[in-house]
């Protein structure tokens, strides 16, 4: 299997426990509410969690914001480019995410095994949330972005589409949204 392959797989499967978290989360967010509002008793530690689950949610997801080229990028430009000018700008800007997401690593590394060995928590009083789930989430979403940067850039810059925009079938799980 190739590294392609692999990495399109663990992408989509990092999008749907996304997706799942997400989902689960807001279900605590609204016991949350209905605590508050109706039992004048929330639930305690929500704010942690959510805290935590935002970050956790946006690194899960970006590798495959990567793969299915949905990361933000000035289109509207690069697309007016001539053919040769639009692959080095495109393999620039993949470079540079790449570079972008390797940094995120090299500097959150130490952290992340400082809050496994240190046993490092957030929050106060009746619940504290272990921090290192987050922080390796953030290494291991990182590490695929820098991974799915390169696929990309491989099959864009190195073997790029056809001038109509065609895909092959290996990239059909990743087009990107039709334009409005």
């Amino acid at each position: 299997m190739s590294i392609r392959k692999i990495s399109d797989k663990l992408a989509k499967f990092m999008m749907v426990m996304a997706a799942v978290w997400a989902f689960i989360l807001t279900f605590i967010i609204l016991a949350d509410i209905i605590g508050r509002g109706v039992f004048n008793h929330p639930l305690n530690g929500v704010r942690e969690i959510v805290a935590n689950s935002i970050v956790i949610i946006v690194f899960l997801q970006a590798g495959y914001a990567v793969r299915s080229r949905s990361m933000l990028s000035a289109d509207f430009l690069v697309n007016r480019f001539p053919p040769l000018a639009r692959r080095i700008a495109l393999g620039i800007g993949y470079l540079l995410g790449a570079v972008f997401f390797a940094f995120i690593i090299w500097g959150g590394w130490k952290f992340a095994i400082d809050a496994w060995v240190g046993g490092e928590f957030e929050g106060e009083g009746a619940l504290r949330v272990p921090s290192w789930p987050t922080r390796f989430i953030i290494l291991i979403g990182s590490a695929l972005a820098v991974v799915n940067y390169l696929v990309v850039a491989y099959r864009d810059v190195v073997q790029p589409r056809n001038e109509a925009g065609g895909t092959d079938d290996a990239d059909a799980d990743f087009r990107p949204a039709p334009r409005l």
